[in-house]
């Protein structure tokens, strides 16, 4: 959803500085998840 936000933006302003904003978001929810999945591994993995 990120992606297509981040499109539509640059299409509309054609601004590059938002588009790259817009993927370093999306970057930082994927990091995010990621964590949150490694997080909820290790927590099973110990009971």
């Amino acid at each position: 959803m990120i992606k297509k936000i981040a499109w539509d933006t640059f299409k509309n302003t054609g601004d590059i500085n938002a588009f790259l904003e817009f993927k370093q978001i999306e970057n930082i929810e994927k990091g995010l998840e990621n964590n949150l999945y490694n997080i909820e591994v290790e927590k099973n993995n110990k009971e």
